[in-house]
């Protein structure tokens, strides 16, 4: 086949390339599909009788792959109340692997938008995310979701400085003792991230610093995840959402990381895209534009560059 590699390249990485698909599959002849299947092991195998045929996982992970386009396009559309709703009920039939995005939602919303997604899950599914939340979770992060879903923060710009300074003590405190209690089921800990606004947290993380001698991120560990995402989805959100859409697009992402590219840039392309630009330059050295390119296809390639690169 004239552009084989071309032709395998459109069903590697995020999305799939529909045009190169339509123009090199299309109109190919039998020989050419014969060849590559022959020449891409990666998406065909022989059997023991010497049969060709598709690669029943590639097959499966290719399902995900000509739908990333729809679902994108789907997320657009909808409400922001609807689509953080829908999310939120997605990650919970998930699991655990998934919860850090209920964690996310409720983290980096302003309150208003929050309490606007609780609605719309009251009309979507007959049920509050909170009873959801607490029903479906038995972990250890169960008591700090319930209470960051039942949030509804105070977003003026007052912060009692001396407030911050002790609760940045408490702090270090609950995670310097972790081998004792796990912090992410301290009343106080919980009290402190699910109530502050996030102007008093950035102070107290400013102070946390001071008292520990390190960063929060730096005093919390892999075991801490979800503790770990909810502060830097509350003190440095343009950092975490740079990690995750970094992450989405490694070659070895599992797949549920790998929605993390979708989600992120349609739920913030409205929001804060500019900064979240900025930091991910900041961090990885190239532009979220160029990575995009990079790693992914076709139409949905295309989308996500569209959706970043407009003027809000």
């Amino acid at each position: 086949m004239a552009n084989l590699e071309a032709l395998a390249k459109a069903f590697t990485g995020l999305g799939v390339d529909e045009k190169s698909l339509i123009e090199n599959l299309g109109k190919s002849h039998p020989e050419h599909r014969t060849l590559f299947r022959k020449k891409t092991p990666q998406l065909f195998i022989e059997d023991e009788r010497s049969f060709e045929r598709w690669n029943d996982h590639c097959v499966r992970l290719l399902k995900h792959e000509f739908v990333r386009f729809k679902n994108a396009l789907v997320l657009w559309a909808m409400h922001p109340w609807e689509r953080d709703a829908r999310l939120v009920k997605e990650a919970l039939k998930k699991g655990p692997q998934s919860y850090g995005v209920i964690g996310e939602i409720a983290c980096t919303r302003s309150s208003e938008e929050l309490l606007g997604a609780r609605k719309a899950y009251h009309s979507l599914f007959d049920q509050s995310i909170e009873e959801d939340v607490a029903t479906h979770i038995h972990g250890s992060e169960r008591k700090l979701l319930v209470a960051l879903v039942s949030a509804y923060r105070y977003e003026g710009p007052k912060v009692k400085e001396d407030a911050a300074k002790s609760e940045a003590k408490i702090l270090a405190n609950a995670i310097k003792n972790g081998n004792k209690k796990n912090p992410i089921e301290d009343e106080e800990v919980i009290r402190i991230l699910s109530t502050r606004s996030k102007a008093h947290l950035k102070v107290v993380y400013k102070h946390y610093k001071e008292v520990s001698g390190n960063s929060i991120h730096e005093d919390l560990d892999a075991s801490d995840l979800i503790l770990k995402e909810t502060v830097e989805c509350l003190c440095t959100p343009h950092a975490y959402f740079s990690k995750v859409l970094d992450e989405a697009m490694s070659s070895d992402a599992h797949k549920n990381s790998k929605k993390g590219l979708t989600r992120v840039i349609v739920t913030r392309a409205d929001v804060d895209m500019k900064e979240i630009k900025e930091e991910y330059m900041n961090l990885f050295g190239v532009s979220l534009s160029k990575k995009i390119e990079e790693k992914a296809n076709g139409n949905y390639r295309d989308f996500l560059v569209t959706l970043i690169t407009r003027d809000n």
